[in-house]
């Protein structure tokens, strides 16, 4: 199975662009155009939208990198989408162990990710715990004067989570975030 998988990143494979696009907006419905544009940002310093491809030609998997600027040795897991014909194979896992390495390569040490019910139990089982919220927005943490060198003030609360009608009322759709640590510098 996965000798005939591989994950690259889109910048660097752009022919995967438009396959790409399609797949997410499968998943999750957006403007081609607003997508695209999402996909060029794509780059070695983060953002970063990883490919999934099968056989060389076939694009069945996305995932996609940002930084925390709160959190300089660390990334958010913005999305992970394998495409339904291809789901329960496996390359769920495959896709996100392959992103982590990624990941780890570029010295990122954890990796934060939110998800909707049932999902957080595929990512409790790669490793993942459950976690405070994080901000993906904004700027770095600035520490006063007054704080210590090891003490570093609480990020910015999220964004409101988006209310969806249900029956004509408005349901609060829950939000898991969790972190994996990737790996540790040794003192």
């Amino acid at each position: 199975m996965e000798d005939s998988l591989e994950v690259l990143p889109l910048h660097q494979y752009e022919v995967y662009s438009e396959a790409c696009c399609s797949l997410i907006n499968s998943e999750w419905k957006r403007s081609r155009t607003a997508r695209m544009l999402s996909l060029k940002k794509s780059c070695d310093n983060f953002p970063t939208s990883l490919v999934m491809v099968y056989n060389g030609v076939e694009v069945v998997g996305h995932s996609r990198l940002s930084p925390i600027p709160a959190i300089p040795d660390a990334c958010f897991l913005e999305s992970v989408v394998v495409d339904k014909a291809y789901r329960g194979r496996g390359w769920g896992k495959y896709l996100m162990l392959a992103t982590e390495d990624y990941a780890i390569r570029c010295g990122v040490q954890e990796m934060y990710l939110s998800a909707m019910d049932p999902v957080p139990a595929f990512y409790a089982k790669l490793g993942y715990t459950v976690c405070e919220p994080v901000c993906i927005y904004g700027g770095p943490i600035v520490k006063s004067p007054r704080s210590s060198p090891s003490t570093v003030g609480p990020a910015p609360p999220p964004p409101p989570l988006p209310q969806f009608k249900l029956n004509g009322g408005l349901i609060k759709v829950p939000k898991t975030y969790m972190k994996k640590i990737l790996f540790e510098i040794e003192s």
